[in-house]
């Protein structure tokens, strides 16, 4: 199989990692690699995104976003 037609991308340019305890618990959100702030709720993404010039149509995509220790509806520590 070739890179190309691999069912996953290996890169997206959204990373948003493991939630992190906090009052209120936050996830840290990459972009092509680089920390660039930090989500409280999928808004937050989204807004993070958009600021960095990512337009999202899907959260669920893999080939924008990665989600690292959870979904997009992961929010609280496990």
């Amino acid at each position: 199989m070739t890179e190309s037609a691999s069912p996953r991308p290996s890169n997206p340019p959204i990373t948003v990692l493991a939630v992190q305890p906090g009052d209120p618990p936050f996830r840290i959100v990459e972009i092509n690699g680089e920390i660039v702030g930090r989500a409280t709720a999928m808004t937050d993404v989204l807004f993070i995104a958009t600021a960095a010039g990512i337009t999202v149509h899907d959260l669920d995509d893999p080939a924008t976003v990665r989600w690292v220790g959870g979904d997009k509806l992961t929010w609280r520590p496990r």
